[in-house]
């Protein structure tokens, strides 16, 4: 009988997502911002694409990275909250293991196309500020694309190994996952094998992915800034960097999260795990929530178009 129980156990069909552990009695509250944060999400996201495909002005390289950006956050917080919801008010903790592994997928995959789609807004920024007269020519809508499809063809490149190296491990010490979503690392530590692979490629993602995309972004604004205090005048300095705050307030929103919750994984072992799981799905709902407030409120063409 132990095994046969063995056997079974050896690959569950399915999981346990425990939610928040140590905080149960209160996800009911804890599901009020959260729900909060989704609703801003999902309506500020849908107005502004509506707003850029209704207004032909608006029909410029800027807007549709925005637009990529808009359905890259609405994608990435509806991947984790319906099924959080579903924990925190009806004890739905079950998850089938081939959706884990889609969540998974998903979760990780946009992540790293946001982090992309800022890269490519940080061109859009540096072409249109250093090199003015040769924008038009430079990111026309066939290099838009273009750079549309090798931000989500390196995000579905680079993250599928999680995926395979997540399904190839055997699964024999427990199901029972403490997230409130099917987090890589938080999966794959269930397994009864060396995962020591998954880990170091994890790595090599964030350094190699991630790391780039920020010093690119790095790069492109010490340019931009060399250019902005060449400008004549104060007013011309003070305008062109106004073009770029809105792109500016959008990348600490998504980086410092991101760089605060990677922090604390590694070396904040004396903190609290419900602490962890919090920051874990703040940072994943925050940025869909403040990216079109940012830009709702910085960019006068948007706020001008949504007046109307």
């Amino acid at each position: 009988m132990s095994d046969s129980n063995t056997t079974d156990f050896t690959n569950p069909s399915t999981f346990i997502l425990l939610g928040i552990p140590g905080l149960e009695v209160a996800h009911i509250w804890i599901s009020i911002p959260f729900c909060i944060m989704y609703a801003i999400a999902v309506l500020g996201n849908f107005t502004i694409l509506f707003i850029v495909k209704r207004e032909p002005s608006l029909h410029r390289p800027m807007y549709y990275f925005l637009c990529m950006l808009a359905v890259t956050d609405l994608v990435l917080s509806t991947s984790i909250l319906p099924k959080m919801l579903s924990i925190f008010w009806f004890n739905t903790r079950e998850i089938d293991f081939s959706a884990c592994l889609t969540q998974m997928y998903f979760v990780h995959c946009f992540l790293v196309m946001e982090s992309g789609i800022l890269v490519a807004m940080a061109l859009d920024r540096y072409v249109a500020i250093c090199n003015p007269l040769r924008y038009s020519t430079t990111l026309t809508n066939h290099m838009v694309v273009k750079i549309g499809l090798a931000v989500v063809l390196r995000s579905g490149i680079f993250v599928l190994p999680y995926i395979l190296l997540a399904r190839l491990w055997p699964y024999c010490r427990t199901n029972i996952i403490p997230h409130s979503y099917c987090e890589h690392i938080a999966v794959v530590k269930l397994a009864c094998a060396d995962i020591r692979i998954s880990s170091y490629y994890g790595l090599f993602v964030l350094l190699s992915v991630i790391g780039l995309d920020v010093i690119f972004i790095a790069v492109s604004y010490i340019q931009i800034l060399r250019a902005i205090f060449n400008l004549p005048t104060k007013d011309a300095r003070l305008k062109t960097l106004g073009t770029c705050s809105s792109h500016l307030c959008v990348i600490l929103a998504f980086y410092i999260p991101a760089l605060f919750s990677s922090l604390m994984y590694r070396f904040g072992h004396t903190v609290p795990l419900h602490f962890h799981i919090l920051i874990a799905n703040v940072y994943l709902l925050l940025p869909p929530m403040l990216n079109p407030i940012i830009y709702g409120v910085r960019t006068k063409q948007l706020r001008k178009q949504a007046l109307c």
